[in-house]
């Protein structure tokens, strides 16, 4: 079995509650979303990047090793595209992992969950303009967030917000979860601004309204892109 890889590339994550963790980051080729602010446009495409085998993976993998490693990020575009090639990898190899989603393909989370150690489910906003029908993806989000939770996954969400999001927009998603998801308490939301931090030059006292307005319903942290404060990929 083969399927594109857009990169496999060691750093440290940038981003969510494993932020300055080493990992090695598998980025699938494809995404099933079009978000407006999307950093990575050329692995949207399905075709993008090296075929590779489970085999051929696992060896870049071995070559990137470092005894700081913490664990492997599953990531895209949209990982889960490639659910049945990420099975199969994963029963191959034993590796800590953490899938990077944006939470819309419940069905295939349950082919590789029991293969998970960390999940980040990426939720989208009406603004980011990913789908025609945002409800229907946020239903969507909400029931792979109760899957990941059931199964024991320690999971966090995140949300990029923009300089134009909407304070109240925040607090209905949270209180949405809140509402929705059965074991709400066990999620921490990660509010994440939008890169480059320039854009927020003129509105700072936003990031701490929308923090603010999240807080009411869940556990809530604040995280920029800190790789990209590095400058690493």
């Amino acid at each position: 079995m083969k399927t594109h890889i857009s990169e496999v590339f060691s750093s440290i994550q940038g981003e969510g509650t494993l932020l300055g963790r080493r990992q090695i980051f598998i980025r699938f080729s494809g995404c099933n979303l079009n978000c407006n602010y999307c950093d990575t446009p050329q692995s949207r495409d399905i075709d993008f990047g090296e075929e590779l085998t489970t085999a051929e993976l696992y060896q870049k993998i071995e070559s990137l090793k470092t005894p700081d490693l913490h664990s492997i990020s599953l990531t895209g575009g949209e990982p889960l595209l490639n659910s049945d090639f990420i099975k199969k990898f994963l029963q191959e190899y034993s590796l800590n992992c953490l899938l990077e989603t944006n939470g819309s393909l419940p069905g295939e989370i349950e082919k590789i969950v029991d293969y998970l150690n960390y999940a980040s489910v990426d939720i989208k906003l009406p603004e980011h303009e990913a789908v025609s029908d945002w409800e229907n993806l946020f239903v969507k989000e909400l029931k792979s967030i109760n899957l990941l939770i059931e199964e024991g996954i320690d999971i966090h969400c995140k949300v990029v917000v923009l300089p134009s999001t909407p304070v109240d927009e925040m607090g209905f998603i949270a209180s949405r979860i809140k509402e929705e998801v059965k074991k709400s308490s066990k999620i921490s939301m990660v509010v994440q601004p939008s890169s480059p931090l320039q854009d927020w030059a003129y509105c700072q006292s936003k990031i701490l309204k929308i923090s603010e307005e999240t807080g009411k319903y869940l556990d809530v942290l604040t995280i920029p892109q800190v790789h990209k404060l590095l400058n690493l990929r």
